[in-house]
């Protein structure tokens, strides 16, 4: 099954199944919420000025009254401030896990901290300065482990806002450890993901999924994407890709996006694509036709069927308590 956030309706969404095999879809109100980690056990996402940590209770193959196999319950929330927090992922800061998050308003990489809104641990080398200006407008983060491998940034802009103009074309990914460009001319690079030995991304403005040859900085697109694509995930031979319809005169509309929509005679949509990564060929799709237009993040629970989360506004969270046993 899969998880997803939705910018910009608020929701965290579980899509799984049935026990009777249809398809069950659950969903949490989180404000403006986009980076999503999980690996089955633990759950991360970013709100509006929030990091938030699930843990999954269920355990020993109890199911929820409805027969979901996982139930996420909120144990720890980070307040980390409008820094407009983008991919999450899981990483080892001085022998402690943490989670490593893209801090889009700083232009850097960030985990939490103890005693602030948050601790940088990382800024491309072409911003100057750490200020709260979001002048590249980084977004994805590739882990690799623990580590951190790869970034990517809709420009090298090291002015306020600067990245608007370079949407087209000014695309990067950055080798963090390195802090050299990877690859560039790409537009509106998101969701860089390291899966069977090739750095796969999407390139958003183009409506293109495909991977990056390191060695030279060649992007291979792999199928056409019909909506902005955010959010990546993999399981087996297959890519889960998150779309949504642009915004009418925004950041995303003028965009080769919109030519090859219109080449096609296509209209953006907003949903899930399930993509052959050997072939190209989109196998499964699902789309939503009303309320939700964005898409941010996408994750993968594999072996689970079907999930929830406590959400924040009801009783549930105030008779939700479990016991740490020795």
């Amino acid at each position: 099954m899969a998880g997803l956030t939705t910018y910009q309706a608020g929701r965290l969404f579980f899509i799984g199944r049935k026990t009777d095999g249809g398809v069950r879809a659950h969903e949490r109100m989180i404000e403006q919420c986009q980076g999503l980690w999980t690996d089955g056990s633990s759950l991360w996402v970013s709100g509006l000025y929030m990091l938030w940590r699930f843990e999954n209770v269920l355990r020993n193959g109890a199911t929820t009254p409805v027969g979901a196999d996982s139930k996420f319950v909120p144990v720890e929330g980070r307040v980390v401030g409008r820094t407009d927090v983008h991919d999450i992922g899981l990483g080892e800061i001085e022998g402690v896990r943490r989670p490593v998050f893209v801090n889009t308003l700083f232009n850097c990489l960030a985990t939490i901290s103890d005693t602030a809104s948050f601790r940088p641990i990382w800024r491309p080398n072409f911003i100057s300065a750490l200020v709260a200006e979001d002048r590249c407008h980084l977004n994805g983060l590739a882990m690799e482990g623990t580590r951190p491998a790869y970034v990517t940034a809709v420009s090298r802009s090291d002015v306020f806002d600067g990245w608007r103009d370079r949407r087209h074309d000014g695309g990067v990914v950055i080798d963090v450890a390195s802090n050299e460009i990877a690859a560039s001319g790409l537009s509106m690079p998101h969701s860089p993901r390291l899966y069977d030995g090739k750095l796969w991304l999407l390139n958003s403005g183009a409506g293109q999924f495909g991977y990056i040859d390191p060695m030279d900085g060649r992007f291979t697109p792999v199928c056409f994407c019909p909506g902005y694509a955010r959010g990546l995930a993999f399981i087996g031979r297959h890519a889960v890709i998150g779309l949504s319809r642009p915004r009418n005169g925004g950041a995303f509309s003028g965009l080769a996006l919109d030519e090859r929509l219109s080449e096609r005679d296509a209209s953006a949509r907003c949903g899930l694509l399930i993509v052959d990564i050997d072939s190209g060929s989109v196998v499964e799709w699902l789309r939503f036709s009303h309320t939700i237009d964005e898409l941010y993040d996408v994750a993968v629970l594999p072996g689970v069927r079907s999930a929830e989360a406590i959400g924040f506004k009801s009783d549930d969270i105030q008779r939700e308590i479990t016991i740490e046993h020795p």
